[in-house]
């Protein structure tokens, strides 16, 4: 899917977005299409190999309606609070099904990770001695994966989480000493988890790091008394944000998986390798929508002023991550098919200078209660933004 086609975002323009906008009740919402959301399920489904398990990173987007319409299409989920944890378990998921990361995780949030029977993905010695003196206090066995911190560097990734210097995971070359202490406490281990980036719309990078990844779990897995239950090999797929950047090769990357994937099997049979993805799966699915509410001329610069701004939609403003400030795609959903007539910047409603949607855009002349749709926002939107900034309302959600 290509940031510059409007051809999926079909029921968010014209008469639709105004349709939207009724339901919603007022703007800025957010709008997610489940059409959308099915369509690149059922992609991965036919490329994949069928032993690949899918799994949905909840952080990507954590509506509850998104996490309910997404447990009847995959295989499990993997959380980064507890929160996330509930919300995969009110969803029906199987506790051996949800796996929790995270390099900060309280004795609150152990305690209520054990006693949910979910995977808790150490990433230190310490978590591992307090989730194991957690799991003797309640009288369980806990369910226990490595979060491996991989020895190999990925370029090409929007952002890196793991080579080097990390807090995220375990260095691989203190792995061999924390697969003691679990031996010696006499608890099984369940899994490995390797997670190298993520946002990478380059399927080399991909196939290399999944193949490094492979090779590096069945290395440290070789001497296990009792085979794995998972491994998780991360995720990583990106999709495109803007002007120039192309989609991913899915047919590419799940070429390749097709090869390596038999041979990891080979070397760990019985165990369930996992593939972890969240912005792949959401993010072209859902639209940032904003109403006109002034525009006015200053230095000879036209600027658009919305009731949304970086307070809903951080991402798009600028301010969430990137090094660069790109615009996020942007039309006028009202007037999807209009000639683009005028450059303009498109700002939202709050009292700072960040505060900007599209810096020199090219769009059709806009009006005072036209829409304004940011795409690409299915992914890090609403649960990624300062919601309370300036004590604005926060926006309506919904599955459509």
């Amino acid at each position: 899917m290509n940031p510059g086609s409007t051809n999926h975002i079909a029921p968010f323009v014209g008469a639709g977005v105004r349709q939207l906008a009724n339901r919603a009740g007022r703007t800025p919402f957010f709008a997610y299409d489940r059409c959308a959301i099915d369509a690149r399920v059922r992609e991965l489904r036919r490329l994949l190999p069928a032993e690949m398990h899918l799994h949905y990173s909840i952080k990507a987007n954590p509506m509850p309606a998104v996490i309910h319409y997404l447990s009847a299409r995959v295989d499990g989920f993997d959380v980064a609070s507890v929160h996330e944890m509930a919300l995969a378990l009110d969803a029906g998921a199987a506790p051996t099904d949800v796996g929790f990361a995270g390099p900060g995780k309280s004795e609150d949030e152990l305690r209520r990770a054990v006693a949910s029977g979910i995977n808790v993905h150490v990433e230190s010695q310490t978590q591992l001695r307090v989730v194991t003196a957690l799991a003797s206090e309640l009288g369980v066995q806990p369910n226990i994966a490595i979060r491996v911190n991989p020895p190999f560097h990925v370029g090409h990734s929007g952002m890196r989480m793991g080579g080097g210097a990390t807090p995220f995971g375990v260095d691989v070359d203190q792995v061999p000493a924390l697969l003691r202490e679990i031996k010696a406490r006499e608890i099984a281990l369940a899994g490995f988890h390797v997670f190298w980036g993520s946002q990478c719309l380059h399927a080399p990078t991909i196939i290399q790091a999944q193949r490094q990844s492979a090779e590096l779990v069945a290395r440290l897995a070789s001497d296990l008394d009792a085979p794995l239950r998972f491994v998780n090999l991360g995720g990583g797929f990106g999709i495109p944000y803007f002007p120039g950047e192309r989609p991913l090769s899915l047919d590419a990357v799940c070429e390749a998986m097709h090869a390596w994937l038999p041979h990891l099997l080979e070397r760990l049979p019985g165990t369930k390798p996992i593939l972890e993805l969240g912005r792949y799966l959401v993010g072209e699915a859902g639209v940032y929508v904003c109403r006109v509410i002034d525009r006015k001329v200053s230095g000879g610069k036209t600027f658009v002023v919305t009731d949304g701004g970086l307070h809903h939609h951080l991402a798009a403003s600028g301010n969430f991550g990137q090094v660069l400030r790109r615009n996020y795609p942007v039309i006028l959903g009202n007037h999807p098919d209009a000639t683009a007539s005028e450059r303009c910047h498109i700002v939202g409603c709050l009292c700072t200078p960040l505060d900007r949607l599209a810096d020199d855009v090219e769009l059709p002349e806009a009006h005072i209660g036209d829409f304004v749709v940011v795409r690409q926002s299915g992914a890090y939107g609403r649960s990624a933004s300062p919601l309370h900034f300036l004590s604005h309302p926060e926006p309506v959600e919904m599955l459509v």
